[in-house]
């Protein structure tokens, strides 16, 4: 079938970007490109990611209206935060009903 030939190769091509290797489970993808985000708390356990879609919405810790995933610590993998030069994937557990994802969010739209 030539669109999950396709599939496959493209998912292949995003985890040759980031340095990735599949390791004992599959983890689905999440585009979040559009999102402004920020690491909280460092790139291991107990670190988190935040995203908004604005910048004051992630800023604005007393009304918290924005998402927040914890970062997925586990041990088959050799990293959790995956940078390239303009796209970086996080590992994420959502603590909700054993979801986790590979989000990818833009550099451009990270705040420090």
């Amino acid at each position: 079938m030539k669109l999950l030939d396709d599939y496959m190769a493209l998912r292949e091509e995003i985890f040759k970007y980031f340095g990735y290797v599949e390791d004992y489970r599959v983890i689905p993808l999440d585009n979040c490109c559009d999102m402004i985000w920020r690491i909280v708390g460092g790139e291991g356990s107990g670190g988190c990611v935040r995203y908004a879609e604005s910048v004051e919405t992630l800023n604005d810790e007393e009304a918290g209206n924005y998402y927040e995933n914890e970062i997925y610590t586990q041990r088959f993998l050799p990293k959790w935060v995956y940078r390239g030069e303009e796209y970086t994937m996080v590992c994420v557990d959502t603590r909700v009903d054993g979801n986790h994802f590979l989000q990818i969010f833009t550099n451009s739209k990270e705040q420090l």
